[in-house]
């Protein structure tokens, strides 16, 4: 879905550039390239020196104008707007204005437009001195279920210049690209075969961490390049680039024969000091009224990754990045770049095409949109074989709360449908590396693969929440083979509610119900039954029973068993005031006494009685109790994702939404007391993560996080709502988080939480199968659809492993097309809604025989569609 942000509205985008676990370059809304994310670590705030873009219109030898790519900078115009070691030469900090490596001070466009698609970001630049319109776009490769070539270390740049004017004009574009490795081993070159400026460092062996490359090419035919800007002192080097790009029709090369001395007294930690600026340069002939097209591939290759958050104390604390296993340099990366673009744009616009195509308010589809982008930012890298990992967030300069962790990643479900290969390597490592032979599970991976596992303790909701997502990994591949190899793990991880060795006491009676102690992802624990983690217990218990019946394991019959009994207590005991509570008594102090662990020592330095008793009131902290919790039905949303049946009675669930919708969903925070983290404020709706209406009991100290918000979390919240048929109510809250996220208050491509561009806020991926009802099952051969809406017109984009398309129900007929991809079909389900009225069915227009049966299409012969292949289904009447 196009978004539209324009001048003011635009300052505080970035939006990131870069492929699946390769770090990625910030293109801002002003068209600032910043947040050069590229050397294995977060660089917000930071700009690789003067790299930056130009534009130069002569007619004949006149030069007409020449402008920075840019429109008017807007934001910390007293200085200090980073802190980043990177900015240099002249970024001196607040009270000494905006650091010129900006290119604010040069001439720049009076007016702009940010248009959002991702994967494709455009700017439109306006300048009445400026003889041309000029529209940047900027984007990388982003193909569903194709993990190497969305993977790619590179950020593709295209300048098309209308010629407005009614004389033929020659447009030059200048894209200069600063060399940041250290500068006493930094060097470019110019590759002339390959059209490409390289920037690599001598010196440096592979290994050392400081090594790697960039490379910036072009496709045009008409060029010059400058290997150098001038080398000198003060602000020379920009007035002689200046200089360069005004008054010469072609650049002017210029090469040094040795890099620069090392600087003196440098900052302990800086890694890459550089100051080596570069300039590739198109020159192309335009007449009136047509348009002039510059491309550029920018690459990067930096190959060797550390921990530099968490080292390991002792043996082997590096790795290599995946795309190093695939490409030996950046100059690969562009040549391989260049020769597969057609096809690669092609199924990138194709995606963006099929996805927004979804019959979704436009605040939805760019909520899934601009989330899907955090794939392409430093929260997430791919290890050396592949293997997908995940920060929560990242700060400025790291990752923040390493390790893929569960009880985050579980919300995630943009990997899940859209690289299920990608998803099913975190089940992979989790349960290789954190799983310990008692079935608990460490919820934080820690890196490089193979030390020693974390030793926190487990988490009810990411540890069951794996055991759903296996089944569901299942299902989306359809891979039996893998579910039984990975079956044994899971159950070990489930069974370990009930082990002896659990020292929480999850369910030590195998009762269905979890009693003990309960870590989660709001940082904290409840003691005693609640609807949320008890919730994920049933829901794993639902997915055990059905993978029983896949591997043949007889213990699905006491599964089920278990999740009925579990259900039973739910519905009878943990609903009140129309809406699920905690049943805990705050004031028994032995809740506490019952739970002795030495990690409560290593963790708070007091056991958990310290940690959690309020000795002022005589009352257990961090509780729930009656309140109404954002989450306490949350293993229903998941449950309808994987296909599972209901984990909650149907009327209590819509009740319990009800109550969340008129008590956590806060409209304007102005006269809401907010003591933690402050994500809404003024008149900005939310929803509240924890809200007690005045007359229900409120602990003194309540749930950690209670007056936050978390979008992952009201994403979750109104997807559920929406597959309930609550779904005005679902697309209220997403509107109300897209407002947050408006582009002038904050970046619509950054939902943070604990850090930035958090993970958590892929949850937003949710609605598209919401809204389609959208049911799959690749074992056998079945998609299915029930889109929540009565509208006779309605289309979505679906994906699975190895596929995707969309489908469209319309007045007469229901038309399913494979975009991109293999599936082998058998059965597609529409439920109630049009089953039984279909009398025709047929594959690229050849009819073929079926029969209605479990208000499915059963296809009586099994047919395998590919990509542009389409099943239509014919209604009565």
């Amino acid at each position: 879905m196009t978004s539209v942000y324009e001048g003011k509205q635009a300052q505080e985008i970035i939006f990131p550039i870069g492929g699946i676990g390769t770090g990625s370059i910030g293109l801002a809304g002003d068209g600032r390239l910043v947040d050069w994310n590229i050397f294995n670590r977060p660089n917000l705030g930071s700009a690789n020196k003067f790299s930056a873009i130009f534009v130069k219109a002569m007619r004949g030898e006149e030069v007409l104008d020449t402008r920075v790519l840019q429109g008017d900078l807007l934001t910390a115009l007293s200085g200090g707007e980073t802190t980043d070691i990177l900015q240099g030469n002249g970024g001196w900090g607040f009270g000494f204005g905006p650091y010129r490596g900006t290119m604010a001070g040069l001439p720049h466009f009076r007016k702009w437009q940010f248009i959002a698609n991702f994967p494709f970001a455009s700017i439109e630049f306006r300048d009445a001195k400026f003889p041309g319109i000029v529209t940047l776009t900027a984007w990388n490769p982003f193909i569903p279920s194709d993990a190497k070539n969305s993977s790619l270390p590179v950020a593709n740049f295209k300048v098309e210049i209308r010629n407005n004017t009614a004389d033929n004009i020659e447009y030059s574009v200048f894209f200069a690209l600063n060399n940041p490795l250290p500068r006493d081993s930094a060097v470019n070159e110019y590759i002339e075969k390959d059209q490409t400026l390289l920037l690599r460092t001598t010196k440096r062996p592979s290994d050392d961490i400081h090594y790697g490359n960039l490379s910036l090419s072009t496709t045009n035919q008409e060029i010059s390049y400058q290997r150098y800007w001038y080398r000198s002192e003060w602000f020379d080097s920009l007035i002689m680039l200046w200089r360069d790009i005004t008054n010469h029709k072609r650049l002017p090369d210029r090469n040094y024969a040795e890099p620069q001395a090392a600087l003196e007294n440098q900052p302990k930690e800086l890694r890459f000091d550089g100051e080596d600026v570069a300039t590739l340069a198109t020159h192309t002939s335009v007449n009136a009224g047509e348009v002039g097209i510059a491309n550029f591939s920018l690459g990067w290759y930096f190959p060797n990754v550390e921990n530099y958050w968490h080292p390991a104390a002792t043996g082997k604390n590096q790795w290599k990045n995946y795309y190093a296993t695939v490409f030996d340099s950046a100059l690969a990366v562009t040549n391989y770049m260049k020769a597969n673009e057609s096809k690669l744009y092609l199924e990138t616009t194709q995606f963006v095409d099929d996805l927004t195509a979804t019959s979704l308010p436009a605040d939805c589809i760019e909520a899934v949109q601009d989330n899907i982008a955090i794939l392409n930012t430093s929260t997430v890298l791919r290890l050396e074989d592949g293997e997908f990992y995940g920060f929560e967030g990242i700060g400025m300069h790291e990752g923040i709360c390493e390790g893929s962790c569960t009880h985050v990643w579980n919300y995630a479900y943009a990997l899940p449908f859209l690289f299920p290969q990608l998803e099913r390597s975190m089940r992979e490592v989790d349960y290789r590396y954190n799983l310990a032979p008692s079935g608990e599970m460490q919820f934080r991976l820690m890196l490089p693969l193979g030390r020693e596992p974390d030793n926190f303790r487990p988490c009810v909701d990411g540890q069951m929440g794996g055991i759903i997502k296996t089944y569901q990994d299942y299902k989306l591949s359809g891979d039996t083979e893998w579910l039984k190899r990975t079956w044994p793990l899971a159950k070990k991880a489930l069974e370990f509610a009930w082990s002896p060795e659990n020292t929480d006491k999850w369910d030590p009676d195998q009762s269905g119900v979890i009693t003990g102690r309960q870590h989660n992802t709001l940082d904290m624990e409840l003691f005693g039954p609640n609807s949320w983690l008890e919730g994920f217990y049933l829901g794993a218990l639902a997915a055990a029973s059905k993978i029983c019946e896949v591997v043949g394991d007889p213990d699905g019959e006491k599964y089920r068993d278990m999740l009925k009994r579990g259900q039973v207590y739910v519905k009878d005991n943990l609903f009140v005031n129309q809406h699920f509570i905690q049943k805990v008594d705050l004031t028994d102090k032995s809740l506490l006494e019952a739970y002795t662990d030495p990690r409560d020592q290593q963790i708070w330095h007091k056991s958990i009685v310290d940690a959690y008793w309020n000795d002022e009131v005589d009352e257990i902290k961090y509780q729930i109790a009656e309140g109404s919790e954002i989450d306490q039905v949350l293993a229903q949303w998941h449950a309808n994702l994987a296909g599972l049946d209901e984990i909650f009675d149907e009327s209590q669930l819509r009740a319990a939404l009800q109550t969340m919708y008129e008590q956590n969903f806060k409209h304007g925070m102005r006269d809401t007391p907010a003591f933690g983290r402050l994500y809404a404020i003024n008149d900005e709706s939310a929803v509240q993560i924890c809200a007690w209406d005045p007359s229900w009991p409120k602990p003194v100290i309540p749930i950690t996080y209670a007056d936050e918000s978390f979008t992952g979390m009201e994403y979750a919240l109104a997807g559920l709502m929406i597959q309930t048929g609550m779904v005005q109510q679902g697309f209220d809250i997403v509107q109300a988080i897209r407002e947050r996220f408006d582009g002038e208050k904050r970046n619509p491509f950054d939902e943070f939480e604990c850090g930035n561009e958090y993970a958590r806020a892929m949850a937003s991926y949710s609605l598209i199968p919401a809204i389609s009802g959208f049911a799959y099952d690749l074992s056998l051969g079945k998609l299915g659809f029930k889109p929540q809406t009565t509208a006779s017109s309605f289309k979505s984009f679906w994906s699975v492993d190895g596929a995707w398309g969309t489908i469209h129900f319309e007045e007469g007929a229901i038309t399913l097309k494979v975009t991109y991809g293999e599936i082998r079909l058998s059965e597609i389900d529409f439920r109630d809604r049009v089953t039984c009225s279909i009398e025709d069915v047929a594959v690229d227009e050849l009819p073929v025989d079926f029969e209605i049966t479990r208000e499915a299409v059963m296809l009586k012969t099994p047919i395998t569609m590919n990509a542009g292949s389409t099943i239509s289904f014919t209604k009565k009447g």
